[in-house]
């Protein structure tokens, strides 16, 4: 399978991913991270179709978790990025093979109510692992000052000297992004991108370098630049154009773009012509 692009640390794929997948071996990932369509009808300027039934949305979200499942390392990490809607859904599904860990509140602006609802707030992160987390670093953040005095925001009760001047612990809370990036930033125009620091802090909380990093919806490539800036490897696809991606990466890593990924890639796909057999034994145990 020719891949599109390859960078020092990273191959992306101009592939369904499923398609991919299917020959991919199992256990070989360390983390994914996964930022799907929503089947909101939205225009993603590529043809693909955001509106199907939501049972045909639901079968295809079920193969693509499992896979990604299937994929991972035991003590590997499943970060699953969705509206609240969809992420209850989504668990069930991560929740026949993988542990729960978290479910991370993103804060969402610029939305508004709908309907006999509560205003909408938030986007969730699911974490998951396969087991116990194999690696599990804790990131810190800077403490949160007012924009307009520059003072520090909360008070922490005469108990500011004894805090890690690293920073803050991170939470599953994260008031400090808003999940769209703003539109002079975007990569391709006219669809939601997630800002860096999302992908990026999963990474930073799962991986080490040199561990890999998987995204079956590359979109924006997001997750493929803070994998090559965190020295992690990666494997990305996207079903539709990669153009975007590939301009990010190349105004971000001219050096290291189009170079030989220094981790062996197609070690970690089968030959194998009974592969379907051993994916569905592995869905037996």
């Amino acid at each position: 399978m020719k891949p599109f692009l390859t960078t020092q640390h990273g191959i992306l794929y101009n592939r369904d991913c499923l398609d991919v997948m299917a020959i991919m071996k199992s256990e070989i990932i360390d983390c994914v991270f996964a930022d799907p369509p929503f089947n909101l009808g939205k225009d993603y300027k590529n043809g693909f179709n955001d509106r199907v039934a939501e049972m045909e949305y639901f079968e295809w979200c079920l193969l693509w978790i499992n896979e990604c499942s299937r994929l991972l390392k035991p003590g590997g990490a499943f970060f699953l990025y969705g509206t609240p809607e969809l992420a209850i859904k989504f668990a069930n599904i991560m929740n026949q093979r993988l542990t729960f860990r978290h479910w991370i509140a993103l804060t969402m602006k610029g939305t508004y109510s709908r309907g006999k609802k509560l205003y909408p707030a938030h986007y969730a992160l699911l974490y998951y692992t396969r087991g116990e987390p194999r690696i599990f670093n804790r990131v810190r953040v800077p403490i949160s000052v007012c924009r307009h005095c520059g003072k520090e925001i909360k008070d922490y009760g005469g108990h500011r000297k004894k805090l890690n001047p690293a920073g803050l612990n991170l939470t599953d809370f994260w008031d400090d992004t808003s999940p769209n990036r703003h539109k002079k930033y975007k990569v391709r125009p006219g669809v939601n991108e997630l800002k860096l620091m999302i992908p990026e802090r999963a990474i930073l909380i799962s991986t080490e370098p040199g561990d890999l990093v998987f995204d079956p919806f590359g979109g924006g490539g997001s997750t493929f630049q803070a994998a090559e800036t965190n020295h992690r490897n990666w494997i990305g696809i996207e079903h539709y154009d990669c153009k975007p991606i590939e301009s990010r990466l190349n105004e971000t890593f001219p050096l290291s773009c189009r170079r030989k990924p220094g981790f062996n890639y197609e070690g970690l796909f089968e030959k194998d012509e009974n592969h379907p057999d051993k994916i569905l034994q592995w869905f037996q145990r």
